[in-house]
Formats: structure tokens, C-alpha cells, sequence
């Protein structure tokens, strides 16, 4: 499966590592978690059970957004920007669609 590269161009049979930005919801106090890692299956695995001190009293969480980046150095740059006041509306929007998708 090609991965979109920011310029939009899938990226074919590379040999690359892969990044994500992702965004968690809780789904005990429906507050946002916002990381960024190379292995989002790992990730979410440690963080539902209990191994990233941070989210450990938060869980469970379903992951409500993520992105993919070929660099690790992209990925940050938009995490930082995720975790920022600016990316807020987006921030409620996915909420909202998934909190309406699942009838809370």
C-alpha cells in the first residue's frame, strides 16, 4: 500500500521507516491524548495497558486520528502543532463525528 507523502505523491517500494501522529481518546474522562511514534500498534498496546505513566489512569483510549509521515522530524512538527491551541476546532470535530458515531 503507497503512503501519501506530504507533497501528495504516493511514495511506491521504498525501503523507509514510517511515523505517525496519532490522537487518543479516553474513554473514561473523553479528554485527548496527542503522540507521535513509529509503531502505532505497540504504542496503543502500551498505552491501553498501563505502561505509559502519562495516559495510565486515563484508559481506556481508541485511537480517533492518525497520520502517517516519512520522517520522524514532519511527525514532531506536527504533533507540536496538534498539541497547540490553533488545532483545537480540528481537534472538537473529530470528537464530535466519533462521539455521534457512537451514540454517546
Amino acid at each position: 500500500m503507497p503512503v501519501q507523502a506530504n507533497f501528495g505523491r504516493p511514495v511506491q517500494n521504498l525501503f523507509f521507516m514510517q511515523f505517525f501522529v496519532y490522537i487518543l481518546f479516553s474513554l473514561k474522562d473523553r479528554k485527548l491524548y496527542v503522540g507521535q511514534t513509529n509503531n502505532i500498534k505497540r504504542r496503543f498496546l502500551e498505552h491501553n495497558s498501563g505502561k505509559i505513566e502519562s495516559t495510565k489512569a486515563r484508559r481506556p483510549f481508541v485511537i480517533l486520528h492518525q497520520e502517517e509521515f516519512l520522517t520522524r522530524r514532519e511527525a514532531m512538527k506536527r504533533e507540536k502543532f496538534l498539541k497547540s491551541l490553533y488545532s483545537a476546532r480540528f481537534k472538537q470535530k473529530l470528537v464530535k463525528e466519533y462521539l455521534e458515531k457512537n451514540k454517546f
